[in-house]
């Protein structure tokens, strides 16, 4: 009997590994430093997600960091440091509303956290265009082209992709913060303000 209890045992564990490795990637992780970002999110928050469902996906806590007018961002309360995300709500005033308010972008000022393609703050213009050959758009930084600041916007090829940008800022040919998310946020160049 007691060998069938084994075999028993070893069949179910075979069954929950092979279940586990079958979910999605974002289903099996928090929201870590190892976190990738892509052009719609980073690890298993969405752009899109109200805050409730990223903090469920993400199993972390938000936290606000000011609010102007129907946008503000919030940042993990524990980590991972040097991420933000910014929230649009469809009201001007009022409290933020966790099962109302929505993602719109991720911001990475963070050296820790890459894209999916490896890209991070500290890479030169010329890694960023390798990474996403004939599918960068340079145009001069708002306030540093004069010192040799670009934007180094990521446009992607697939249709369904195409309300999706990356945006890298640099200065003196290495990028020093980046930002993924929906047109139009995503463009914004002050972030909320």
């Amino acid at each position: 009997m007691g060998r069938h209890i084994k075999f028993l045992v070893f069949i179910i564990g075979g069954f929950l590994t092979l279940l586990l490795s079958a979910l999605p990637l974002s289903a099996q992780t928090t929201l870590t430093e190892q976190s990738k970002v892509a052009i719609d999110g980073i690890g298993p928050v969405r752009v899109g997600m109200t805050i409730a469902e990223a903090e469920s996906s993400a199993r972390v806590r938000f936290v606000s960091t000011g609010r102007l007018d129907n946008c503000y961002h919030i940042q993990p309360q524990r980590g991972p440091q040097g991420l933000n995300f910014m929230v649009i709500s469809p009201h001007k005033e009022g409290p933020i509303n966790r099962e109302v308010d929505r993602i719109a972008r991720v911001e990475v000022v963070s050296d820790r956290i890459t894209t999916v393609s490896g890209a991070k703050i500290g890479d030169t213009e010329q890694r960023i265009k390798s990474l996403y050959p004939g599918q960068i758009r340079v145009t001069p930084h708002e306030y540093t082209f004069d010192r040799g600041g670009h934007y180094l916007t990521y446009i992607p090829k697939d249709a369904r992709d195409r309300n999706y940008r990356l945006v890298f800022e640099t200065l003196n040919n290495r990028v020093t913060i980046f930002r993924s998310g929906r047109l139009p946020e995503v463009e914004y160049i002050e972030g909320c303000a």
